[in-house]
């Protein structure tokens, strides 16, 4: 009886695992949500003036594109990392050999976020750029 009750504890602890990262890409998601809230708010600021800086404004649009990748990218590593927990849920159930599957959503799901955050840091490279060329002219 013992033995069957370790088994279903192991399993959940297995499974746990990828629902830290899904914990760490839900905050990204919140962090990229803010920026481009930011973005936004910025850009409807710029259309209120009589002059548009033409130039701030191509850089509020290439910024949004590229936060626009890395929510799509750390949306993609969520829903990734929920399959490798389902596999590894379900492979236990069925006890069948899911290995494949688990390695292509969790090492997936990893890619992404990685991707998603190079993203986020090429953004943030951009907006400071943008702040110290602002502080030139």
């Amino acid at each position: 009886m013992h033995e069957p009750l370790s088994a279903a504890a192991h399993v959940i602890q297995l499974a746990l695992t990828p629902i830290f990262l899904l914990t760490a890409v839900a905050s990204l998601l919140n962090v990229f949500a803010t920026r481009l809230g930011r973005i936004s708010d910025r850009i409807h600021a710029l259309r209120k003036e009589p002059r548009v800086n033409q130039h701030e404004m191509a850089r509020l649009r290439k910024r949004s594109r590229i936060l626009d990748i890395a929510v799509t990218l750390a949306a993609a590593a969520g829903a990734m990392t929920c399959c490798s927990a389902i596999t590894l849920f379900f492979g236990v159930l069925r006890d069948s050999g899911h290995a494949a599957f688990l390695f292509v959503f969790f090492g997936g799901g990893l890619l992404c976020a990685v991707l998603g955050l190079a993203c986020f840091v090429a953004e943030i490279t951009l907006a400071g750029r943008t702040l110290r060329d602002e502080d030139q002219a």
